[in-house]
């Protein structure tokens, strides 16, 4: 049998993906290679905290989640991301919510 830990019950696969082709999105926490990224060590580093890339493709793993392929500009690194992990740029990072004008224009 397999020992890989879901990290959560929700399917995200039930509705569309948070982002689309195309979208500006940032890092929510920095990400090493965890030995899957060819061509770098392990523990190398990959993506910063707050570097902001661009969706280029979007799969699914184990049936449950999207994963988003990132351009990151500062790296140039193309790395495989979960919802969880990112943000669109237009969002506040440190909440994850709608900047507080738009909240306001989101609400009336």
């Amino acid at each position: 049998m397999s020992n890989i830990v879901r990290d959560s019950e929700v399917v995200e696969l039930n509705g569309p993906p948070a982002f689309r082709y195309g979208e500006r999105v940032r890092a929510k926490r920095l990400v090493r290679n965890d030995g899957t990224y060819a061509g770098k060590e392990i523990g190398d580093l990959l993506v910063k905290k707050g570097e902001e890339g661009v969706v280029v493709s979007i799969g699914t793993f184990l049936q449950q989640f999207y994963i988003y392929g990132v351009e990151f500009l500062e790296s140039g690194n193309r790395v495989g991301m979960k919802r969880r992990e990112l943000v669109p740029v237009w969002i506040d990072e440190e909440n994850d919510e709608l900047p507080s004008a738009l909240q306001a224009r989101a609400a009336s």
